[in-house]
């Protein structure tokens, strides 16, 4: 059966990962268009899981979910021993998982009754956002260990730090349209994610092309 998986750390595995950040970008784009009902300035990204063509967005939240877990596998094995991070990945696992429970607990909409789903949602959404954005900025603080990663550590962590920043001004400055706080966290986190599994795939045909026998004449 193993035989029949790619390794961890291979192109189709990184080409997987960022498939399904495209595909979430895609359809939650494509949702503001579908739903002019929503004022996506206001309205958090959870209110188009309810309602017409959520079933479409709760796909590409399980695509997303999928690229986490991959991103984080794939880290682990991408790395020289001395350079992983064992917390990382958990960490990638524990978003993912989140970001699925996120998307099939309807969240409470504006007047609607308080329901066990909605409280489930309320409870997996800041979870999801919390340990990505963690998981961000242990797996960049890392790629400094490794001389192959290091070069691309300054970008990675900035990039982190910002979507961790970004996060906390979400949840603390309520003054701000609550969707547009959202959505730029959001857009931090997929372009990290976007970004990672770009060079993951680098690095992956590196190692192959690395790996390959060389044909003598």
């Amino acid at each position: 059966m193993s035989r029949l998986l790619p390794p961890p750390h291979s192109t189709l595995v990184a080409n997987t990962s960022l498939a399904g950040v495209g595909m979430f970008f895609v359809a939650a784009v494509a949702m503001h268009a579908v739903r002019p009902d929503l004022q996506w300035m206001l309205a958090p990204l959870s209110f188009y899981l309810v309602g017409e063509y959520a079933g479409w967005l709760k796909a590409a939240y399980v695509a997303l979910a999928v690229a986490l877990m991959l991103v984080g596998l794939q880290f682990r094995h991408a790395l020289r021993p001395g350079a992983r991070s064992d917390l990382a990945p958990w960490l990638f696992g524990t978003a993912s998982l989140a970001v699925v429970v996120t998307a099939f607990a309807d969240t409470q909409l504006p007047g609607g009754p308080k329901t066990t789903e909605a409280f489930v949602h309320m409870v997996a959404a800041p979870i999801a956002f919390l340990t990505v954005s963690f998981a961000m900025l242990l797996q960049s603080w890392h790629m400094r260990m490794d001389p192959a990663w290091r070069h691309r550590f300054a970008v990675a962590f900035a990039l982190a730090l910002a979507c961790f920043a970004s996060l906390w001004v979400h949840a603390l400055v309520r003054e701000w349209p609550r969707g547009l706080t959202q959505r730029g966290v959001i857009f931090l986190v997929l372009a990290w994610l976007a970004l990672a599994a770009t060079w993951l795939r680098a690095a992956a045909r590196a190692q192959s092309f690395a790996a390959a026998p060389v044909s003598s004449s």
